[in-house]
Formats: C-alpha cells, structure tokens, sequence
C-alpha cells in the first residue's frame, strides 16, 4: 500500500509534463504562429543556452508547417532537460495564458480524490455484501444500495484508470 501512496504522491517533472501535453499543444489551432514564434523568441533572447539562433531560426522556418515546428521544438526542450522544459511553461505561460490553463498536465486527478473515491467505493461494497439477507430490513435503501457499485464504478473508473495508466507507463 505504501508504495502505491508513494508513486500516486509523487510530483511530475516538467518534461514528464511535456510528454502528456505534446498531443495537446500540437493540436490544430491551439497555439498560432505569433504565439509560437513569441515563445522562440523569449527562450532565444532571454536563455540563449537553451536555444541557439540557428535552433531558433529552425523552428521559425515558416516554410515548414508550424505544427512541424511545434513537435520538433518541443522534442528539443524534452532532450536539453528539466530547467528548458520549465522554461518554456513560463514561456507559454506569458504568451499564451488561456491555453495554459487548460492544459491537461495541469487537470490530473490528485491522490486525494483518487484515495476519497477509493474509500467510498469500498464502503458501499461493504455495506452491500453486509447487509443482512433479511428482506424486511430497509428493502429500499438494499435495492439502492445493490446498484450503487455500478453508478460509483463509472465515475471512480476514470481515476482508477488514470492511476494504472500513469503507474503502468513506466514498465
């Protein structure tokens, strides 16, 4: 159980979040071409160590598409490390604050959602299977609560399914 609670508590790293956010940057019409080149610019004038001008030159190409550019940049900032990939969410950030917002790295359930599901769901199990078999004793709320696993599992699934998904990656 601990290490369960230790891998769920366990902080993404900004490239970790820049691999769950990649497909939904380089989504069609997120990010324009103004924001993107804003977003060179700024990693290209203010951090020069994290791109060069002849990178940033490359990822302004506007002979490539800028969804193109948008990948390979990113891929960029994945391999230089931790400090350009937090940079470039400062970047994003400053330039494109509504987009920002939405990102999907930023909506992840958290553990305590996650363990407050967990119990409900093993309590309403416990109810059901404890209850006695005496049909006169609340029939009502025994109907209720006979199909309540089945309304909790489909909004507990998502987080179960989050967590294995996101712990099961790493194998």
């Amino acid at each position: 159980m601990s290490a369960v609670v230790q891998v769920l508590t366990a902080e993404q790293t900004y490239c970790d979040r820049l691999v769950q956010d990649m497909p939904f940057l380089t989504g069609l019409g997120r990010l324009s071409e103004q924001q993107v080149d804003r977003i060179i610019l700024q990693l290209n004038r203010y951090y020069p160590q994290i791109l060069s001008n002849k990178d940033a030159e490359k990822f302004r190409n506007p002979k490539v598409s800028l969804r193109v550019r948008l990948c390979d940049l990113l891929g960029h900032l994945q391999r230089s490390g931790e400090r350009d990939c937090q940079e470039f969410y400062r970047a994003l950030y400053i330039h494109a604050q509504p987009l920002h917002s939405y990102l999907p790295s930023r909506h992840t359930p958290r553990p305590v959602a996650f363990l407050t599901c967990l119990g409900l769901a093993a309590g309403l199990a416990l109810l059901v299977y404890c209850c006695p078999p005496d049909p006169k004793v609340l029939p009502g709320a025994r109907r209720v609560l006979g199909f309540s696993p089945v309304i909790v599992d489909r909004h507990v699934s998502r987080f179960l399914l989050t967590f294995l998904t996101d712990d099961l990656g790493g194998l």
